[in-house]
């Protein structure tokens, strides 16, 4: 197998006119790619995305070439389980390190720089990515299928888990919806349809070298199995007497292993919660768990949940992702994301850290005065991984001029109550439309 050596430079993320050589991308008859491809694909969403109207995005990337790459990468995704095993230890006893990476939100040249910074996945360099790669940025469909071809490429290397932003209300209201329906027009909405299917297929946590639980959103609740007791009634009906209610506690690997995740929009009510605890949940500086009704869907889990989950599976460290510089300053107690990072939770058997990777986010907003944040990845090295080493970067400018793909000035915050209705109805009305 070729490879994009760990000292290669990376792609050129300066502005250039010259369009890059084969033009149209294809997709191999073989379904193999290459370093070369990894290059030519990175080199033409770059090129496109300062140069062409998004309605040209198809003379870049044709169906065809999409069709391919988003089937094949659904496929492996498919095969995962919900809780991926990342072991970067080897056989030869010298290990090899794990790149984390937190949201990018289709910030397309910020991610092309933090992948040559970090250094190229490769055969001694595994990649985690933790989630919400499409929505607010303008280039949320480049981000992603660079991601799901680098997966193709390296599948037993590059490991992508799921955000609550690969769902399909959240792209309904955050714009990755009208981006595909802008750059692919008439096929736009098959586009969609194959992009929230493979949504679908992504797992919903990793263990990094049986020390690091990585998920989007955090830590989740015990699903009790309802043992309901029955009597007999008038004429010998049994009648089912309402089963004891318990009070949240924290969730299993087990159990997580068990989730159905093959939901377009996790449920925020019924026996299928923890998808949507894994997805939304975020961290207090208090103690307990209890549902996150800032939210509407997820937990707020305390320190002593931390310490619970880390204690019981001999862990040492849980990254999240989740929250940006704009949701992490209404949360009291804690601190802020300003350089793409935040140790939230401290506690004897290790930490519970917020990983945040896009910088100047979001890239569209409403106020003169900008969060000017910094994004950040996180490095894990043998031989106990446990060690998180962060890399804070700042964004790539210029950034090129694009329209943003929703409502930036009014939407709702997705750290506020989300429109559970219509999250239902948009779940709904795509199941019977497919």
């Amino acid at each position: 197998m070729d490879s994009l050596a760990d000292d290669s430079p990376s792609p050129s993320i300066l502005p250039t006119t010259d369009p890059p050589p084969d033009l149209p991308l294809t997709w191999p008859k073989d379904g193999a790619l290459t370093a070369d491809f990894l290059r030519r694909l990175t080199s033409a969403f770059d090129w496109s995305s300062r140069n062409l109207p998004a309605s040209e995005f198809p003379s870049v990337l044709p169906f065809p070439a999409f069709n391919g790459l988003v089937l094949a990468a659904s496929n492996l995704l498919h095969r995962e389980p919900n809780c991926v095993a990342v072991d970067p230890r080897g056989t030869d006893g010298e290990g090899s390190e794990v790149v984390v990476v937190g949201d990018v939100h289709g910030q397309l040249h910020d991610v092309i720089f933090l992948l040559g910074d970090a250094g190229f996945p490769s055969e001694r360099r595994f990649f985690v990515f933790n989630g919400d790669y499409v929505d607010r940025g303008a280039w949320g469909l480049e981000t992603f299928v660079l991601l799901l071809a680098w997966k193709i490429y390296l599948p037993n290397r590059v490991f992508l888990l799921r955000g609550n932003h690969e769902s399909k209300y959240c792209t309904s209201v955050y714009g990755f919806e009208q981006e595909v329906l802008a750059k692919y027009g008439d096929q736009g909405k098959s586009v969609y349809r194959k992009c929230l299917r493979c949504f679908e297929e992504l797992p919903l946590a990793s263990i990094i070298a049986g020390s690091v639980f990585t998920a989007h959103g955090g830590l989740f609740r015990t699903m009790p199995v309802v043992s309901s007791k029955r009597s007999k009634g008038k004429k010998g009906r049994k009648v089912i007497v309402n089963a004891d209610v318990k009070p949240l506690a924290l969730g299993s690997l087990e159990e997580l292993s068990k989730a159905r995740r093959m939901v377009l929009d996790p449920p925020w009510e019924g026996s299928n919660l923890i998808p949507g605890d894994v997805l939304w949940s975020d961290p207090s500086a208090s103690p307990g768990l209890s549902p996150n009704e800032e939210r509407g869907i997820g937990l707020l889990f305390g320190p002593n949940c931390t310490a619970e989950f880390l204690k019981k599976y001999h862990l040492k460290l849980i990254i999240r992702s989740h929250e940006g510089p704009d949701a992490r300053e209404k949360r009291p107690g804690l601190t802020g994301v300003q350089e793409g990072y935040s140790v939230d939770h401290v506690v004897e058997p290790g930490k519970l850290i917020t990983l945040f990777s896009a910088p100047d986010y979001p890239q569209f907003q409403a106020t003169e005065d900008r969060y000017k944040n910094k994004g950040a990845y996180i490095v894990l090295q043998p031989p106990d991984y446990a060690t998180p080493i962060f890399h804070s970067f700042e964004a790539i400018t210029p950034r090129p001029k694009a329209n943003a793909y929703y409502d930036y000035e009014n939407v709702i915050d997705s750290d506020e109550e989300l429109d559970l209705a219509s999250m239902s109805t948009n779940s709904s009305a795509l199941g019977s439309s497919s």
